[in-house]
């Protein structure tokens, strides 16, 4: 199978197409075919070194993956023909930028029919992030106010949701250009942090 890999640490020109064997799944674990990879700030942090999560190259890159089941191993969640998406083995090296991916089938869901492997793979770090730090965290609760920065980002699109699906009020800081956008999304107040001093 192709796998992206990288032997150094730089920009996108470190990465590199390579041949790999075609990992085979464990008990629990499901090989996925995938059909999409996300790209997150932390993909990049990585490949540069300024963030060596995962030490020193050689390694595999990426996390955010949709596809479909190819196999099952004993025990797993899912069968073979199921559509999913997940963040396989994060922190972790998981090696998402590859033909296929073995992952344990607890870190991946069903992947929603109204969403295509583009779209669903562009989910699972950023609405993680924004779940971990309303829900987990700060435990946000109906009538609570919530102040999302950066509102229309990768992670402040899903927080917008989250706060608002738990009943809190909701005021976003983005610009102008995506005050429709976080208003369809649920914000109950915009600032525009470019023309107000929002502290």
């Amino acid at each position: 199978m192709r796998a992206v890999i990288q032997k150094s640490f730089g920009g996108p020109e470190v990465l590199e197409l390579a041949e790999r064997d075609k990992p085979a799944p464990l008990g629990g674990e499901v090989l996925v075919r995938v059909h999409a990879s996300g790209v997150n700030p932390v993909d990049v942090a990585v490949r540069s070194g300024a963030y060596p999560l995962l030490g020193e190259p050689p390694f595999g890159v990426g996390w955010d993956i949709s596809g479909v089941v190819e196999e099952a191993g004993p025990g797993a969640r899912f069968k073979a023909g199921d559509e999913v998406f997940g963040l396989p083995f994060f922190p972790r090296a998981a090696t998402g930028y590859a033909d296929y991916v073995a992952v344990p089938s607890r870190q991946v869901a069903r992947k929603p029919a109204t969403l295509d492997h583009v779209q669903a793979a562009s989910v699972p770090l950023a609405a993680l992030t924004a779940w971990q730090g309303l829900v987990d965290a700060a435990r946000v609760a109906e009538g609570q106010r919530v102040l999302i920065h950066r509102a229309a980002g990768g992670v402040g699109h899903f927080a917008v949701q989250i706060a608002k699906a738990r009943g809190a009020h909701v005021t976003a800081l983005t610009s102008a250009a995506n005050h429709d956008f976080v208003r369809e999304l649920g914000a109950d107040e915009i600032i525009d942090y470019r023309t107000t001093d929002y502290t």
